[in-house]
């Protein structure tokens, strides 16, 4: 797949990852208006509700991916415009031609790459495991029959079914629901994408919450498109080799998921 920016998620300072960054581009359209097709705007598919990778602050998108999306849309000589989206409609939405471009932290699966194309990715992540701070010291791995939480429609959710098919399953609709399940001892363990469960991990420490540092899968994050649109996804492709080179690309991961240094 060319050149893939490689990132381990291993002990980190995590509590860095609160630091609040650059404010990525302003323009949110709500999910309900339906923005035509114009060669000015790049429309950008995002699903808010996976810090760092992209949510909300004060009303205004940020994260990695909104960065990514700002930078991306100024090499293009376009304007960004956001189209949040549920989870489950960003594929949907972009084979409507209702957005061009998914940016929202999505992992290339075999199923997606049934129905759209990726650009090369642009970072390495992986599940990881969140538990309550008392359990820290006794936690090994995780239980087969366990009381395991994930948030549902992610490769989070295969990997759980997949290995885990005797544990006691819970499915949430987003991260946070999962996180204050764990802190109300409703479930003992959260797995999720390896950003995501750092960030809340360390927004919810005082609550008594710790990830685990264990990488269980190998993911590649990407951005997708529709298969007709060949020549937005080479640009992609290209923008993402030119900040590459020129270091931006490890300094807006950097800012967003603060690592070791890459390998």
């Amino acid at each position: 797949m060319g050149a893939i920016c490689r990132y381990m998620l291993i002990a980190c300072c995590i509590a860095v990852v609160l630091a609040v960054g650059c404010a990525g581009p302003d323009q949110l359209e709500k999910p309900s208006e339906t923005i035509p097709p114009d060669e000015s705007i790049l429309r950008v598919g995002v699903s808010v509700k996976a810090p760092p990778l992209v949510f909300k602050d004060n009303q205004q998108i940020v994260g990695l991916e909104a960065d990514f999306a700002g930078e991306l849309a100024a090499y293009l000589g376009r304007r960004v415009v956001f189209v949040e989206l549920d989870w489950k409609d960003q594929i949907p939405a972009l084979l409507d031609n209702r957005i061009d471009i998914i940016m929202s932290g999505m992992t290339i699966t075999d199923e997606r790459m049934m129905r759209i194309s990726f650009s090369e990715p642009y970072f390495v992540s992986g599940q990881m495991a969140m538990i309550r701070s008392v359990d820290a010291l006794r936690f090994a791995a995780m239980r087969q029959d366990g009381r395991i939480g994930y948030v549902r429609r992610t490769t989070g959710e295969d990997f759980i079914k997949k290995y885990f098919p005797r544990a006691q399953k819970s499915g949430f609709a987003i991260s946070e629901d999962g996180v204050q399940a764990l802190i109300n001892k409703r479930i003992d363990v959260l797995v999720h994408d390896g950003p995501v469960i750092l960030y809340l991990a360390s927004k919810y420490a005082a609550k008594g919450v710790t990830p685990v540092y264990n990488v269980f899968t190998e993911e590649y994050l990407a951005w997708g498109f529709r298969r007709d649109h060949v020549a937005l996804r080479e640009n992609a492709n290209s923008f993402l080799e030119t900040i590459k080179k020129d270091g931006q690309l490890d300094a807006i991961i950097q800012q967003w998921i603060p690592l070791v240094k890459k390998r």
